[in-house]
């Protein structure tokens, strides 16, 4: 029996003032052992979001399959309003699988998906707006530049630029920065061939982009997930779930793959160390501004560049000899060369 009227029939919803929402798949089964320090390190993402925001942004987190503990965690932090969006699977139903949960709903301009161990720095957010801006084309943005991406899924860029000026490789901006990342998935130390040179591209304003961007933190139009596929990902972390939710949509909807060239945001891993509460504690709040995000080039359709630009010139550009070639037309010198086959 159904006694009244429910006053939330036929209304309308409000409109989100928020153009910028983040995403954070979490996956904490336990805090012991290789996830003990897990929680604490999301903490420094999550606060380090809050802090670093000059926008409105609206944050989402998935905890997909984490302990009991870890969601009571992750209420209480929604109660304090520092989560705007939680979701609680208590299977681990797949990392892509369970960020879609959030991108299907998600309405704001600029969706940022993040793992839950990256320590965002100073200005991140407006430099990758920056980014967004000198170059309408581009579909994802990386607040952190990562060595070896310049033929990495970047064929449409190389074709747009290959005779330009515009493309070229420039001195790695921060190549502590680079080191680190490379310490934070396990490498000892990084060589300096990876930290020598990398693949930039420069609009007529002078603003640099770096040819690129990483998985573990990336900024993205909200339309390139119109091209997302209609079926769950098969994975529960890895395999091609990456590259067919979060890079292929970006290529098909003729868009460019970029990082900022300097260095936004860092890689933390799962062990705490020192350097992360020295890091966290330099940076500093802001007051929140209204940015023009809305302005922005919206990215439309564009299959037969798609088809020629990843089907046909890519092969070109990864014959060893053309590429070879096109290094040298790029300056680089025969000991760059041979580092970067």
């Amino acid at each position: 029996m159904r006694k009244g009227k429910n006053l939330s029939k036929n209304v309308l919803l409000s409109k989100s003032d928020s153009n910028h929402r983040i995403i954070i798949p979490l996956y904490i089964p336990e805090e012991e052992g290789y996830y003990k320090d897990a929680f604490a390190i999301f903490t420094y993402c999550l606060n380090s979001v809050i802090k670093t925001s000059s926008s409105n942004l609206k944050i989402s987190v998935i905890s997909n399959g984490s302990s009991d503990r870890v969601n009571e965690k992750l209420l209480k932090l929604q109660k304090e309003n520092l989560i705007h969006e939680l979701i609680i699977e208590k299977e681990n139903i797949g990392k892509i699988n369970s960020i879609v949960k959030a991108l299907r709903t998600a309405e704001e301009r600029l969706i940022t998906i993040t793992d839950a161990d990256v320590l965002f720095d100073n200005n991140w957010e407006n430099e990758v707006l920056e980014v967004f801006k000198a170059f309408p084309k581009a579909g994802s943005v990386s607040p952190v530049p990562v060595f070896r991406t310049h033929f990495r899924l970047t064929s449409n860029i190389w074709f747009d630029y290959l005779f330009s000026s515009k493309l070229k490789f420039r001195p790695v901006k921060d190549p502590d920065a680079m080191t680190m990342f490379a310490n934070s998935i396990g490498w000892p130390w990084l060589d300096i061939k990876y930290k020598d040179v990398i693949a930039t591209l420069k609009n007529n304003q002078g603003k640099v982009a770096v040819l690129g961007s990483s998985h573990f933190v990336c900024t993205y139009k909200k339309e390139v997930f119109s091209k997302i596929p209609k079926k769950n990902s098969i994975y529960k972390l890895g395999g091609d779930s990456e590259y067919l939710f979060t890079d292929l949509p970006v290529l098909k909807m003729g868009g460019y793959r970029l990082s900022t060239y300097g260095n936004h945001a860092f890689h933390l891993g799962n062990v705490l160390e020192d350097w992360m509460q020295i890091k966290f504690n330099k940076i500093k709040n802001v007051e929140y501004k209204k940015s023009n995000v809305e302005d922005l080039k919206i990215l439309k359709s564009r299959p037969l560049y798609y088809f020629f630009t990843e089907k046909i010139f890519k092969k070109l550009l990864y014959n060893r000899t053309l590429k070879k070639n096109i290094l040298i037309y790029k300056k680089l010198n025969a000991k760059q060369i041979a580092a970067f086959k």
